[in-house]
């Protein structure tokens, strides 16, 4: 049994190899992480991170993409504080507060964090379109919650203990529902309108494209390759990339840089939160590899979208509208 739980809570994301695409219920095999196991990750203790870690677990298993498992964990973590509860509201129970007299089962069933966290992802599974919805709406639409704002100010710790549990996400274990925007060697990094050009008469020194998408989208890699940066470039420092800027804060913001096959480099400016890869990972295309945020020199959520060739260098930037419709995936 310490095997199983080892392999299931602590290296979750080995699951994710399959290549089917069906959903499957928890089972037994996915059992509640032990608290022993796991050490405080920033204002989180243990046994938070512990419940975290069997929410990610059960994702995993039922092959809920990246973005899935950190609605969930943003979720637990205003409903409950990842505290498996024993009451709450009326008849509310456990991690994500569900209730008996709503549906969700019985109360030794709701209380289990395997069985709540499988119903919790079945119902977010059945919400059109919850992957491009802003975190706070998808949890909405599960939840009904009487405070439906309150979810979005969770999501940058859910990112971080969603990455602390699981570990960033390697090519070869990513899942289909990770990598569901790519249907060739390259693939928008988000779909969203263009709203500010490369190297325009008003910012000539814009060695990118704006694309406009929500707070909280997934962004893609835009083809295979390499991470070879991952870094919060903001001035002074000490602004830090877990806030918004403004267009006085000079920077990048929270950022990741992929080499791709001929030296190509792709740039993703402005994330929501530390990107979701590693320096060094292998990464596929359509990989999700962080999420549209406002970090840096940015006046609202939109992914800063750059191509280099050869080099990241700014003399080697080019405008990445043609070059991403030549390679059939255009950017607007």
């Amino acid at each position: 049994m310490a095997i199983v739980i080892a392999c299931v809570a602590g290296s979750a994301l080995i699951l994710g190899s399959d290549t089917t695409t069906a959903c499957v219920t928890p089972t037994a095999t996915a059992p509640a992480a032990p608290t022993a196991r796991w050490r405080p990750v920033g204002r989180f203790d243990a046994e938070q991170v512990a419940n975290a870690a069997t929410i990610a677990a059960v994702g995993v298993q039922m092959r809920v993409p990246v973005r899935g498992r950190v609605i969930a964990v943003a979720t637990a973590i205003q409903e409950s504080s990842l505290r498996n509860l024993l009451g709450g509201d009326r008849d509310s129970i456990g991690l994500f507060q569900q209730r008996p007299s709503q549906g969700w089962g019985t109360l030794r069933q709701i209380n289990d964090p395997v069985y709540a966290s499988g119903k919790f992802y079945e119902k977010l599974l059945s919400v059109p379109g919850w992957q491009t919805m802003p975190l706070t709406n998808a949890a909405q639409a599960v939840q009904r919650s009487a405070y439906p704002d309150a979810y979005a100010r969770h999501e940058s710790d859910a990112s971080l203990l969603v990455q602390a549990v699981s570990g960033p996400v390697a090519a070869s274990e990513a899942t289909p529902a990770d990598c569901d925007a790519a249907i060739g060697p390259w693939t928008a990094p988000v779909k969203a309108p263009l709203v500010s050009g490369f190297r325009t008469s008003k910012r000539p020194g814009h060695d990118g494209v704006d694309l406009a998408a929500a707070r909280g989208t997934p962004i893609r890699a835009a083809a295979a390759g390499t991470v070879t940066v991952v870094r919060c470039n903001v001035v002074p420092a000490s602004h830090g990339c877990d806030v918004d800027g403004t267009p006085r804060t000079p920077g990048c913001g929270w950022y990741a840089d992929i080499r791709h096959a001929g030296g190509i480099v792709t740039r993703y400016c402005h994330m929501l939160t530390r990107p979701l890869v590693r320096e060094g990972q292998t990464v596929a295309v359509g990989q999700v590899v962080g999420l549209v945020g406002s970090s840096g020199h940015s006046s609202g959520p939109h992914l800063h979208f750059e191509v280099h060739l050869e080099s990241s260098r700014s003399v080697t930037a080019v405008d990445p509208v043609p070059f991403m419709a030549a390679r059939g995936a255009p950017l607007h």
